[in-house]
């Protein structure tokens, strides 16, 4: 059965040092050590170790190989958005990303679909970046973040983009990042484990709540880590949109419920009975598979939560991959 993973991190082996370019230490760099590791620093301080997987794509679909999953929908790093930099300049990191993303899916087109990235602190240079990946690159679309320095994804300033992300059909991966809270709770790697489902509900209750969805109701977006807390809290959030309108419903009066089966949910939740609730409340055609590779917070068997649930041929094809295409836009014919 055909298996594509929509949510696998890729980077070149090196980009631009634009922090060196710029005297910008917020953008990331990467150093190969004589002791064959290789990490990744920002602000002078040491982000995360990576390996020749992140960035090797023969290496990738050999491992992909082990566990039946074909196909790879990869996207940057979120440490590679460097929404804090000057947008001119991040342009360059984006570009440089975007390209070497693209040249991946031209050589290895039967293994690899590609969003790429763009520099969302201007809607001017994303739009301009995202319609050069739909139309010149043949990239599928893009990966955001869950929100962009103090803007939500509901403001204003970012509705040109969300226009043409619809109108171009891209689709949209929403990935948490810059994770709230994380300097109040440094220890344990809490942000990761309690900001990252935080950040996720955030993007989600921006985006409906905000009027975007409504707005723009044929966007692809796709919330990654199987959308955070969002859908586990769906109760709390409709009992306070339904008590209190006047604090929720002021841009918005449609139930965040109702988006169900209008955005989509990657699979990687950690849990087979996490995985069975969200299936059971956002409805099996808008979940697909996602792992998170190839990072330790990755399911570290992609399609193993799947597998686990028992289901039909039917219901695995279509987490497998039939939600996938759907979302990205491509026949399975691609990948044959």
């Amino acid at each position: 059965m055909l298996k594509l993973d929509t949510h696998a991190h890729y980077l070149p082996k090196d980009w631009p040092d634009l922090a060196a370019k710029y005297g910008d230490a917020r953008f990331p760099v990467i150093h190969h050590g004589d002791d064959g590791r290789h990490r990744i620093y920002k602000d002078g301080k040491f982000f995360r170790e990576i390996w020749p997987k992140t960035w090797d794509p023969d290496v990738r679909v050999a491992d992909y190989a082990r566990f039946g999953v074909q196909v790879q929908v990869i996207s940057t790093v979120p440490v590679m958005f460097s929404y804090t930099s000057k947008p001119q300049h991040a342009l360059e990191l984006h570009e440089a990303l975007n390209e070497h993303m693209a040249d991946t899916c031209r050589t290895h087109r039967r293994h690899y679909a590609g969003i790429g990235t763009v520099p969302l602190q201007s809607p001017r240079l994303a739009v301009q970046e995202l319609e050069r990946c739909m139309e010149q690159l043949d990239l599928q679309g893009v990966q955001i973040g869950s929100h962009v320095n103090d803007w939500n994804l509901d403001e204003p300033e970012l509705r040109p983009f969300f226009e043409a992300a619809e109108s171009l059909g891209a689709a949209i991966l929403v990935h948490p990042w810059d994770m709230m809270g994380s300097d109040t709770m440094p220890r344990y790697w809490m942000p990761w484990l309690v900001g990252m489902p935080a950040e996720q509900s955030r993007a989600a209750c921006a985006l409906i709540f905000g009027g975007v969805l409504e707005r723009y109701p044929k966007l692809k977006v796709c919330f990654a880590h199987g959308g955070g807390s969002f859908p586990y809290t769906i109760g709390r959030i409709e009992h306070g949109f339904n008590m209190r309108p006047d604090l929720v419903a002021v841009d918005n009066p449609r139930n965040p419920r109702e988006y169900f089966g209008k955005i989509f949910f990657d699979s990687c939740v950690h849990d087979p009975r996490a995985l069975r609730y969200l299936i059971d409340t956002v409805g099996i055609d808008t979940v697909m598979l996602g792992t998170d590779y190839p990072f330790p917070l990755g399911e570290q068997e992609p399609g193993s939560g799947i597998a686990a649930l028992g289901l039909d041929d039917v219901a695995q094809a279509r987490l497998y991959h039939g939600t996938a295409l759907e979302w990205l836009g491509l026949s399975k014919a691609r990948f044959e």
